[in-house]
């Protein structure tokens, strides 16, 4: 008996003596397709500009912007084929309506070359060709971004429309095999899940399934009426449970328990996927009907490798494509030895992946006729044909869809067809052989692991898919990599953030005390701190500090100052990593401290802890850089060292809204330095203080070094302010305090000893552009997120979006359809975006601009339906808003957003420009140019391009304002440790009697005595 082995290679060169009568025109010399896909192949630069070009060209309404844009992309190129396109671009400049038009023809035919047809009338020429030579089909409605409620409806219902539309073209029709047909419904229609409800919050499946199985359940029902068959696409890892759970859900009700015309993708590329499989299987069992898999290695690896680097998770992709080869072999045989009750879909263009297939079949004594073998319309179509004849059952993949919609699938499409792992590219334009090609991937996972250097493999073998995606371990060397924030995909990091909340919640009511020299402090008066949601729950109450406990604090930071301040950096840099360390040990309890306490939903409140260790670890390592006293030159004969010295007592007034993060920001940075602290934090997040305190506590700070005092602002806050021995003030907060804590520090007291530092953070009136030519799936779900992400209670939120006249129809139109949409309640609730303003006062101020709107400025939207009881206020939005209106100059800090229209570009800079702030910005556009001057112009001490305005992260997007919004310091920046310290050169001559030593090390030891 053969090896598989042998079998596949068998049934591999088959197939390839089979495809060899019949060359893939995808990879042809000729047509304007195939020779933009041999440039991309060859030099990566223009591949990238190319996928860009391609991307923005169907949101471009005129000729000029076309040949602007064709310029902008490709006329600086430097390499093989710049003189070609710059011809191109000069004949384009001549007459760009003709030129205009053929580039979008082109660009349309290279779409159709993936995308069946606009609609089903349109997809029914290609499907009677498929169907003549013997090819199935499942079709796929493009436009899976949906950003509001209305537009899923709009996909819902043209799901039932094709449905209706495919069974009444195909009547008469038959499976081509004949052979077991009844497993092969004719009409097959593949189901985006995230196209039906735009909400989908992946921490809340409870509510996602909720929203979903309505809008199933009716296109599910029509499908079994008509005979038809539903497949469940697979998408992005953030949405796979949900839409697992959501299949077995619906399919295992009862009405359906015994169809067995439905199924779901399985994606070899994750590394959970057979234990997804299995349970799969278990289930399906259980239900005791059949149901189908098609198994597919999956379209969105660049995406995820992308999307877990940023946040820090470990990646749910195999890094290797050869992992994902021989994974999609395990579960083939998975699939089929479990044939019984799973129809097995083989969705690949791999001829090795699809001979195993057919081997695995025939040993386990399955009849072909049994599964079918799927591939994306307009690929791969001689492997198509070869299987046909080999009398396979094929089933075509077909997109149908307008361009617009369907940009990210042709995106996906091309990164495929260009991938230097991609099997097309290989077989048919490189010309791979196919020995190589039928190669077992076990050899070739063995070969690279090989030629990898030592150090590399384990990170890249090792399966490190922990499920809370969260780890806080140091990279090797001095290398800084965020912390991770926890993903919230995962059940178990679901149920680690409600049995926190059900914990925090059990201490409600709590008293606690100030922290003074290390000793516990009471006094007769209790300041509560109550939950926004449900105002009458107190989440604590706290001793409240007067003049004295102020007196005391000063003396005790100041007792403290000598000893901290000559302790050596390293010591201190470890007390912050000991801090960090906690932090993340308590990490969801801090979390939902954060939901009570001042209102943050789920992601927020993780995103405020993953900052503050960011913070601790972040600042530690900078000490270390800048701690040791450096040479400022080589002289010889001289040794001229500069290092720092602490300024002495600081204080930290810190605002609510950030309420660890940025209180633990200052503050680490005042330690870290050898200051010694003061730490107060807002009147509303007092909790949040306290455990800070206890964190650092644990952590070892010494007592004295840092104070931790609750009190009211205009009483305590002022007078600390003012006192001669408070060296620095580090504050975050409001324009208004933050400015009277400015004069203030300027005014030289008797006694004083420094010349007071202030650090300032205040406010913002950020401004986001949306240019003519934006991706408005972007730009509207970012821009969204910005204004009204935490109730647009971040100094850093959007409150004033600029829009062209051009596109501002087209904007508002889906604006106002995504607001409609948003969710808001108690942030108690994973799937929340809105949660409660902090307190009565912010409530009442936030009603008082929304009624100054409503007489300057046109209600275009407000929410109806917020929750009785807590500091609620709907989000809102004012259209025909000038730029010179209250609500326009000034902050608001709620769910309030201005929308102004402008003529163009000179208008939307000048607007955008035109206030007293100076903190964040944001600009969506696909012009290069365009974003070349957004980034040269905009006023912001933080410009973000295409992305939202809000979400800095800790040393990659240091944080901070100019102009009302801050003196320019930059948080989380490689230069703020400096704003605590005071410089200081020490220099020696070390000639003696002429001689002096010939090297001077660039840095030394610091300078301590006595020294330990």
């Amino acid at each position: 008996m053969r090896s598989l082995q042998s079998e596949i290679e068998q049934r591999g060169a088959r197939i390839f003596e089979l495809v060899d009568r019949h060359p893939e025109s995808l990879f042809s010399k000729a047509g304007f397709y195939q020779r933009m896909m041999a440039l991309s192949m060859r030099d990566e630069q223009f591949k990238v500009q190319m996928f860009r070009f391609v991307d923005v060209l169907p949101s471009l309404r005129k000729s000029d912007d076309i040949v602007q844009h064709l310029e902008e992309y490709f006329a600086g190129m430097r390499n093989g084929f710049a003189p070609v396109i710059q011809t191109g671009v000069r004949v384009a400049r001549i007459v760009p309506w003709v030129s205009a038009f053929i580039l979008r023809r082109n660009v349309s035919g290279m779409a159709r070359q993936f995308i069946a047809g606009k609609n089903c009338g349109d997809v029914m020429k290609t499907l009677r060709r498929r169907r003549a030579e013997k090819i199935g089909f499942t079709v796929d409605l493009l436009g899976e971004a949906v950003l509001s409620e209305k537009e899923a409806d709009e996909y819902a219902a043209r799901c039932l429309d094709l449905l209706e539309c495919l069974a009444r073209e195909t009547q008469g029709w038959t499976d081509p095999l004949g052979k077991n047909s009844e497993l092969f419904p004719v009409v097959n229609l593949s189901v985006k899940i995230s196209a039906l409800y735009s909400q989908m919050n992946p921490a809340d499946p409870t509510d996602a399934i909720a929203h979903l199985a309505p809008k199933l359940r009716p296109i599910l029902r029509r499908a079994r009426e008509l005979g038809a068959f539903i497949n469940f696409d697979m998408e992005s890892y953030a949405h796979k449970n949900i839409t697992l759970e959501l299949f077995k859900t619906t399919i295992g009700e009862g009405e359906f328990k015994d169809w067995p015309d439905a199924g779901i993708v399985i994606q070899a590329y994750l590394r959970d996927a057979e234990t997804d499989l299995r349970n799969l299987i278990d289930w399906g069992r259980a239900r005791g009907t059949r149901f189908t898999v098609r198994l597919v290695k999956g379209a969105y690896w660049d995406y995820e490798t992308i999307k877990s680097r940023q946040n820090g998770w470990h990646c749910p992709v195999y890094f290797q494509k050869p992992e994902s080869d021989v994974n999609f072999e395990a579960l083939s045989r998975v699939l089929l030895e479990n044939e019984s009750i799973v129809t097995a879909a083989f969705g690949s263009h791999n001829v090795r992946s699809i001979a195993h297939a057919q081997a695995l079949a025939d040993e386990l004594g399955i009849d072909r006729s049994r599964f079918e073998f799927q591939l994306l319309y307009g690929m791969a179509g001689p492997i198509k044909h070869a299987l046909v004849e080999m009398g396979y059952r094929v089933r075509e993949y077909c997109p149908v869809g307008e361009l617009l919609p369907g940009m990210s699938y042709l995106v996906r499409r091309l990164l495929e067809n260009t991938s230097n792992e991609g099997f097309l590219r290989a077989k048919f334009s490189e010309n791979v052989s196919a020995k190589e090609l039928l190669r077992d991937p076990k050899e070739l996972v063995r070969q690279n692991r090989a030629n990898l250097p030592e150090a590399t493999i384990p990170a890249i073998t090792e399966d490190r898919h922990h499920k809370n995606g969260a780890s806080i371990e140091s990279p090797p060397g001095d290398i800084y990599e965020n912390s991770p924030l926890v993903n919230f995909v995962y059940q178990e990091s679901q149920e680690k953030m409600r049995t926190a909340l059900r914990e925090v919640r059990n201490r409600f009511g709590e008293k606690y005390p100030l922290i003074i020299g290390g000793e516990k402090v009471w006094t007769d008066k209790f300041t509560p701190s109550v939950n926004p949601s449900a105002p009458k729950e107190v989440v604590g109450y706290v001793a409240e500090a007067g003049i004295p406990e102020a007196e005391r604090a000063v003396n005790a930071a100041r007792a403290a100052f000598d000893k901290w301040s000559r302790t050596p950096f390293e010591e201190r840099a470890r007390l912050l990593e000991g801090a960090a360390a906690i932090m993340d040990r308590r990490r969801h309890e801090l979390s939902a401290l954060e939901v009570f306490e001042v209102g943050k939903p789920w992601a927020e409140a993780d995103g405020d802890i993953r900052e503050a260790m960011d913070f601790c670890r972040f600042y530690a390592e900078r000490m270390r850089q800048i701690g040791r006293p450096r040479l400022t030159q080589h002289v010889p004969g001289e040794e001229s060292y500069q290092h720092y010295w602490p300024r002495g007592v600081a204080l930290v007034i810190a605002p609510w809204n950030f309420p660890i993060a940025i209180l633990c920001g200052m503050v680490s940075a005042a330690l870290v330095t050898g200051n010694t602290v003061i730490m107060k934090p807002s009147e509303q997040s007092i909790i949040c203080g306290v455990m800070l305190i206890e964190i650092f506590k644990e952590a070892g700070v010494p007592p004295g070094v840092l104070n931790f005092l609750s009190g009211r602002g205009s009483v305590i806050g002022a007078h600390l302010v003012d006192h001669k021995d408070v060296d620095l003030i580090a504050f975050t907060g409001s324009r208004e305090v933050g400015l009277r804590i400015w004069e203030s520090a300027g005014i030289t007291r008797p006694g004083q000893r420094e010349l007071k530092h202030v650090i300032c953070e205040m406010g913002g009136k950020n401004p986001v552009i949306i240019d003519s030519d934006a991706d408005l799936d972007e730009a509207i779900v970012d821009s969204i997120y910005s204004a009204f992400g935490y109730q647009g209670q971040k100094c850093s939120a959007l409150s004033r979006l600029i829009l062209l006249e051009e596109n501002y129809d087209r904007v508002m139109e889906r604006l106002l359809s995504a607001a409609r949409s948003l969710r808001v309640g108690n942030p108690e609730e994973p799937g929340i975006m809105i949660g409660p303003v902090i307190d009565e006062a912010a409530y009442r101020r936030i009603l008082d601009y929304i009624e100054i709107g409503k007489s300057e400025a046109t209600l275009a939207y407000q929410a109806k339906e917020v929750p009785p009881e807590g500091y609620f206020i709907p989000p809102t939005i004012f259209t025909g808003v000038k730029p010179n209106m209250r609500i326009a100059r000034e902050e608001i800090f709620g769910p309030v957003l201005s929308v102004i229209k402008v003529r163009d570009l000179d208008e939307a800079f000048e607007v955008a420009n035109g206030t007293d702030y100076a903190l964040t910005a944001g600009f969506f556009s696909r012009s290069p140019a365009n974003i070349d001057r957004a980034k040269a112009e905009i006023e912001a001490g933080n410009v973000y391009i295409n992305r939202s305005c809000t979400g800095a992260v800790v040393g990659r997007h240091p944080f901070g304002g100019f102009k009302m919004s801050g003196g320019g310091t930059k948080a989380g920046g490689a230069d703020y440790l400096l704003q605590f310290l005071l410089p200081r050169v020490v220099t020696e001559n070390v000639t003696r009697h002429g001689f002096a030593p010939e090297e001077t090390p660039e840095y030394r030891d610091e300078f301590l005595w006595p020294k330990r």
